[in-house]
């Protein structure tokens, strides 16, 4: 579904990414994990456009149909059915939860749709029915986070970005969110998951890259990257004995 070929992106003198290449297939949850700075946000940003690389190629299949992203405009990118959850949620913090929804489904314009999709959002969050004329920012961290997605959700994505869903988050809620990225996985949605709590990426992904200081040091099945030493020692907080 996604491919990035020898990606590298620059920051003014900066070279933030170095190289990079990854495929995404349809059906996946893969994960990319990393220290801070290592490039993962950078590299999310640019897949969605918000960033242009300095070189490499980005490609993504839509409905049989191969669309090189690097060079459509950001906005026509979440309408070919890729869609993001930045990091740090960025809803709209004055506008109501039904607002936020609505904006989330502008690509779509087509009223049929938007009730469907409210529905759908409403029964993986339900809490988000239960507030929907409250205004957002009176939310709390995990119910922001679930708004987030659902916006997203919303503009009906093939592939679905999140960029550590969980910082911010109460730990309950943590994994609540984390159980209903599965479920909307198993529903047909492709997923590409930045996390910071390494152990819970793993948990979830079936792959996962492995990024330090803008190239991938390994890749692999994720149960395998999860009970890899090197691995458990760097991100999982592990100490050799």
């Amino acid at each position: 579904m996604l491919k990035v070929c020898d990606l590298h992106v620059h920051y003014g003198a900066i070279h933030a990414l170095k190289g990079l290449t990854l495929e995404i297939n349809s059906g996946e949850i893969v994960a990319l994990i990393g220290s801070n700075g290592a490039g993962k946000t950078t590299l999310l940003r640019t897949i969605s456009g918000l960033i242009r690389p300095s070189a490499g190629s980005i490609e993504f299949t839509h409905r049989g149909q191969k669309c090189r992203l690097n060079k459509i405009e950001t906005h026509k990118i979440v309408s070919l059915g890729l869609a993001q959850v930045p990091e740090g949620r960025m809803i709209f913090q004055n506008l109501s939860v039904l607002e936020n929804l609505e904006l989330g489904a502008y690509p779509s314009n087509n009223k049929k749709n938007l009730e469907e999709d409210l529905e759908k959002n409403f029964l993986l969050f339900p809490r988000l029915k239960e507030r929907l004329k409250q205004n957002a920012g009176t939310l709390s961290g995990g119910e922001q986070q679930m708004l987030a997605i659902s916006r997203a959700l919303m503009s009906r994505p093939s592939l679905l970005l999140l960029d550590e869903p969980s910082l911010g988050i109460a730990p309950a809620l943590v994994q609540q969110i984390f159980s209903k990225l599965v479920e909307i996985n198993e529903m047909g949605t492709t997923i590409f998951l930045v996390e910071q709590d390494a152990f819970l990426a793993l948990e979830t992904a079936h792959r996962a890259y492995v990024l330090e200081t803008g190239q991938f040091y390994t890749q692999g099945k994720a149960e395998e990257l999860l009970h890899d030493s090197k691995i458990r020692q760097a991100y999982l907080g592990e100490v050799s004995a």
